[in-house]
């Protein structure tokens, strides 16, 4: 599929993070929001009722604006494929009734009415949509996101940098939706890949690390505090772009020079001006030829929805990456 770098840059950065609450006898909840989601205490564990969010609740979103719900959403429009994913992960399809042009996983997201792009979601159509939740990135325009709150609709915004955040804001949704059970379900099973891969790759010696080079969208690559960065990190191997700060263009010279072991893309982006692939761009630069990833044909091809996408199938994105560094490791 076609992807451009004016549109992958928005969406990798449109994702989620945790907000914080409002009544004075509640609890917190996940990742720093506040608001009542236990229940009652039980003596036998195995009779203790399903969790439920006590309403209203309010939480802070990624922009610190406080987002307050009357009861759980039952018209949810979500203009993020990552918070997509997460919705339809929980349990929620009959509650979702629009998702944005670029929403694909899962299957059932590809016949829910359309609202536009990421970065500027078409006003009209959500508000067709009569919703009691909007969920968005942050690359959602602020004057859109602002003219959808003006109209009364709780929007709420994401961006989670770090996988934890990610961790986090599927947790948080729970509780906004009150399916915190199913939430920790689907949490506690990214944990278990993030164990699995921890286990494979414990025992790489600081001095055995790879060396790792990732180009997520022609020309750009990510350094430390995102959690493309992460995924490398926790796979056991060294990012050669981690003493830079987040998106960055690449250095065609630098990378030659740091020669990784591996060099990870996303695969089936291809470059808007030129039509040239990305793999074919990365592999016919001048000089990259004498790259030991070149040479050694350790050249890898990563989902780019899965890579890029903070949500459910992220640890999935994980586990490929490290398969792709360790094979002999991470079967």
């Amino acid at each position: 599929m076609k992807r451009s770098l004016r549109f992958m840059i928005p969406l990798l950065v449109a994702a989620s993070l945790a907000g914080c609450a409002g009544n004075d006898n509640s609890q917190p909840a996940p990742g720093g929001q506040t608001g009542t989601s236990q229940s009652a205490p039980q003596e036998n564990a195995a009779e203790q009722p399903a969790k439920q969010t006590t309403y209203p609740l309010t939480v802070t979103d990624a922009t610190g604006k406080e987002v307050t719900f009357a009861k759980a959403p039952e018209r949810i429009v979500s203009t993020s494929p990552a918070e997509t994913e997460i919705l339809f992960a929980l349990g929620l399809e009959d509650r979702i009734v629009a998702v944005s042009d670029y929403d694909d996983y899962p299957e059932a997201a590809k016949a829910k009415p359309k609202i536009g792009g990421v970065v500027k979601p078409n006003e009209e159509a959500i508000l067709a949509q009569t919703p009691d939740m909007v969920v968005g990135g942050i690359s959602m325009e602020k004057p859109v996101a602002d003219k959808l709150k003006s109209l009364g609709m709780p929007v709420y915004i994401t961006h989670p940098p770090k996988m934890d955040d990610i961790l986090n804001n599927v947790l948080t949704m729970g509780v906004i939706t009150n399916t915190q059970e199913q939430a920790e379900k689907v949490v506690a099973q990214m944990k278990k890949d993030i164990a699995y891969v921890h286990e494979a790759v414990k025992n790489v010696k600081p001095e055995e690390k790879k060396k790792v080079y990732l180009e997520f969208s022609p020309g750009w690559t990510v350094g430390k505090g995102e959690f493309m960065d992460e995924l490398i990190t926790l796979a056991g191997a060294t990012n050669i772009a981690s003493d830079t700060q987040g998106w960055n263009p690449i250095s065609e010279e630098k990378i030659l020079q740091n020669d990784p072991d591996v060099i990870l893309y996303a695969s089936g982006i291809t470059d808007e001006k030129t039509g040239i692939k990305l793999e074919d761009m990365i592999a016919n630069r001048n000089g990259w030829d004498k790259m030991k990833a070149i040479r050694e044909k350790q050249i890898f091809g990563m989902d780019q929805n899965i890579l890029s996408r903070p949500g459910p199938r992220i640890t999935q994105g994980l586990i490929e990456v490290a398969k792709a560094i360790y094979p002999d490791l991470v079967k």
